[in-house]
């Protein structure tokens, strides 16, 4: 791990621990938001010099394990031309993981899964990539080249 990345890693794990927050549910929210503000970031540092489009909505996600059972949270949607990939967050808690997020190729009308980002999964902090063709199976660190790999199906 890079000393950067070790530095973000504790920054992070201090901006998330305010005793604000009253249960496990209310700290995972906090800390999956953040964790999404920082992929944007990593994205756009990925992106300098691209021209690619980014923008950021805001999504709801329903999770009966939480307290109200749904919050919001950023989504992240790269464009080109007349196609787009969204990164839509869509569960908090999952079968052994934390933190997921569907990766979407929206072209001609059609919509196509490209896989799922996992926050945390397992024993593993960062986030973690599965294509959609095996979701079941342990995910890869979700990296530049993975990234790349993945929004090289926004060019036609």
């Amino acid at each position: 791990m890079s000393a950067k990345s070790q530095f973000l890693k504790k920054l992070q794990s201090r901006q998330i621990a305010p005793a604000s927050f009253s249960s496990k549910s209310q700290i995972d929210i906090a800390t999956f938001r953040l964790r999404m503000e920082h992929l944007q970031e990593q994205m756009d540092e990925w992106l300098a010099g691209t021209g690619l489009n980014m923008e950021k909505l805001t999504v709801s996600v329903t999770d009966l394990l939480v307290e109200g059972g749904a919050f919001n949270i950023s989504a992240i949607v790269l464009s080109f031309e007349n196609r787009a990939i969204k990164f839509l967050p869509i569960f908090l808690y999952g079968q052994g993981v934390t933190g997921g997020v569907e990766v979407t190729l929206h072209a001609g009308g059609g919509i196509t899964s490209l896989g799922r980002l996992f926050m945390r999964a397992g024993n593993v902090s960062d986030w973690t990539f599965n294509p959609y063709s095996n979701l079941s199976r342990p995910g890869q660190l979700f990296d530049e080249d993975i990234f790349f790999r993945l929004i090289t199906s926004l060019l036609p």
